[in-house]
């Protein structure tokens, strides 16, 4: 019995979020993206979400920009796929990807 309940255990991984705001700075983004690529090291997936607040809304252009130099600092450290692909949200942009 106890070895059945051993063989039903998920094997996927946990889904990790990173949160990046509008204005966060490059410093802050490269510590993130090292957490990132600890999260993805491990085996989880990592959802990427970037909250935009009242007049940041009209600005995607710049938040989606954001979240590209983001992946580049982690595609240097660690192959990726995008296994959701950029979406805007009521809150502002989000993503899922895991290691390749």
């Amino acid at each position: 019995e106890k070895k059945a309940k051993e063989i039903k255990k998920p094997t996927g991984g946990e889904l990790k979020e990173i949160r990046l705001t509008y204005n966060i700075s490059d410093h802050d983004l490269e510590t993130r993206a090292n957490q990132a690529a600890k999260f993805l090291a491990r085996g989880d997936r990592i959802r990427i979400a970037l909250q935009l607040r009242g007049r940041q809304k009209a600005l995607e252009g710049f938040a989606r920009e954001k979240i590209e130099k983001f992946l580049e600092m982690l595609k240097v450290s660690i192959p990726i796929k995008t296994e959701r692909e950029l979406k805007r949200e009521p809150r502002g942009l989000s993503m899922i990807v895991s290691k390749q």
